[in-house]
């Protein structure tokens, strides 16, 4: 038996969520059926982190075992040509016995896309949140900084507790205007030991809030020590969030 990893990149539009869920369209479903195909074997796949329904991955990282003896390359190839053309398999390897998208993940990384056009952009819909307000993208990154660090993130996390420990690490916060070189873009990246659940669309609720002048830039860290999710800003919608890297220990992401 092999272990394979996968990096897949993919347009979450047109699909309900990463994890099968009976009669919707996921993610996992539409890998497993190519896959299926491909092998002649029943093969169930696991992501670094199962995305919601809209969300988009860049470099989403999956792991499954097979008995197959095709190479890498080949299950590259085989994959771009099932798979459809919302989904593709940017990269391929043989994995270390034992290696686990989950478990073995040590860092990731997430995109939000805000746009604050005074007209929305009918061709971005899919992929960026539009805000009918100019927003202080330089507030938000100030404000951000407080959510820096080892903390419990409870008050970001719906539906806690949905982990044994809500206790995380942020290793990077960014919010920067100018994305693509457009002004009316912002992107919000966070950078994290894990993710809670909806952990970075609370994070951006919140600092929009702070961006539209309704919240004071010290905001964010009275919503983290207030432990509470009703105190913390909406739930930003899913279009706008990206799945950008994961990493992972060396000698695990190698074969």
């Amino acid at each position: 038996m092999r272990t394979i990893k996968l990096t897949l990149a993919y347009d979450g539009t047109a699909y309900a969520g990463w994890q099968v869920q009976p009669g919707q369209r996921t993610l996992q479903e539409t890998l497993e059926a190519a896959l299926a195909t491909i092998t002649g074997e029943t093969v169930r796949v696991t992501a670094s982190g199962r995305t919601d329904a809209g969300v988009h991955a860049l470099a989403q990282v999956v792991s499954f075992d097979t008995q197959s003896t095709l190479s890498a390359d080949v299950f590259q190839r085989a994959l771009n040509a099932e798979l459809p053309h919302d989904m593709a398999v940017l990269n391929a390897a043989d994995a270390p016995p034992g290696f686990h998208a989950i478990r073995d993940a040590v860092r990731k990384r997430y995109r939000y896309v805000l746009d604050d056009a005074p007209v929305p952009d009918v061709f971005r819909r899919h992929y960026a949140w539009h805000y009918r307000q100019r927003l202080d993208a330089d507030t938000m990154r100030r404000a951000a900084q407080g959510l820096l660090g080892t903390h419990d993130f409870r008050s970001f996390e719906t539906g806690w507790p949905q982990r044994t420990s809500s206790v995380r690490t942020i290793f990077d916060l960014s919010v920067r205007r100018g994305l693509f070189g457009d002004d009316e873009l912002i992107a919000v990246e966070v950078e994290a030991d894990g993710f809670l659940y909806n952990m970075v669309r609370a994070i951006v609720g919140t600092l929009v809030e702070v961006g539209r002048g309704t919240r004071p830039e010290d905001w964010p860290v009275e919503v983290l020590a207030a432990q509470d999710r009703r105190v913390a800003g909406m739930t930003a919608p899913p279009h706008g969030l990206f799945l950008l890297r994961v990493e992972y220990n060396q000698n695990e992401a190698e074969g």
